[in-house]
């Protein structure tokens, strides 16, 4: 069976939260020697509580720091072409337990003025807690942020807008734009055509026509709420006010599939 009609059905009898649930005991079972090693093999390194770990990105500690460190190397490289990083100011939108931007004061140095924010008040007092050389702000559902208008010279978001409705894509796009200065870079991450295998044929369908696919009756912002979107929809999202200097669209890897990227730059009105 389609693996998007399974997911339908527990979206349509209100099981996805407690899906959820018991996939997080799965992975907190299957990766408990794996996770234990790594924790001996690096005692001095802390991680995240198990939920906040897994509700953000998954139940496996080696995939956390070191793929957190990768993906935090591969944001810098994208971006290198079009601007440099180092000494200016960063906000990783939706950072989640620090994941990517725990990275960035060891790869930008101490010039460079580095922010994080989530909707998640408890995940950002562990970072306030525990993650040094970074500034960690609570932000809402719902924009704006606490932060001035053009405040930053680079803003990414990784697997944000997959977890947002139609409404709250227009919203934080403008909020985006808001915070960030004139000539500066956003990075963000979509759910491209990889993924219409996971869909169903009706969605698909809807997908076919560049229409956002939003899989709601979940609470929004959440693991378990996606959205899937078109290149065609995302390009006529963001192209007023930015130019789309790559869009990298994903594919099928070994680990499972990958969100397209797109590296956009704020027009100069």
């Amino acid at each position: 069976m389609n693996i998007g009609l399974i997911t339908q059905t527990f979206r349509r009898f209100g099981l996805m939260h407690w899906l959820d649930r018991v996939k997080f005991r799965y992975q907190r079972w299957k990766n408990r020697a794996k996770n234990a090693q790594y924790v001996q093999q690096n005692p001095d390194l802390v991680l995240p509580p198990d939920y906040m770990l897994f509700e953000a990105f998954q139940l496996d500690y080696q995939k956390y720091y070191e793929g957190g460190a990768q993906t935090a190397e591969k944001i810098q490289g994208l971006l290198a072409t079009f601007g440099d990083m180092r000494g200016k100011k960063v906000l990783d939108w939706g950072c989640g337990p620090a994941r990517v931007v725990r990275h960035f004061p060891v790869l930008l140095g101490p010039r460079a003025q580095i922010h994080g924010a989530d909707y998640n008040p408890d995940t950002i007092a562990w970072c306030k807690a525990h993650i040094k050389g970074v500034t960690f702000a609570v932000n809402q559902l719902d924009p704006p942020t606490q932060y001035p208008h053009q405040f930053f010279d680079f803003v990414y978001g990784i697997s944000i807008f997959t977890h947002l409705s139609a409404v709250k894509h227009r919203e934080w796009w403008t909020e985006l734009m808001r915070i960030t200065e004139p000539g500066g870079l956003v990075l963000l991450t979509t759910h491209g055509a990889v993924f219409t295998q996971k869909l169903t044929p009706s969605e698909q369908a809807l997908y076919a026509l560049n229409q956002l696919v939003v899989r709601g009756d979940v609470v929004e912002g959440h693991r378990v709420y996606a959205a899937f979107q078109p290149p065609v929809y995302f390009r006529e999202l963001v192209q007023k006010e930015a130019e789309i200097c790559a869009h990298i669209p994903g594919k099928e890897q070994s680990w499972g599939l990958e969100q397209d990227f797109w590296i956009l730059k704020k027009r100069k009105m």
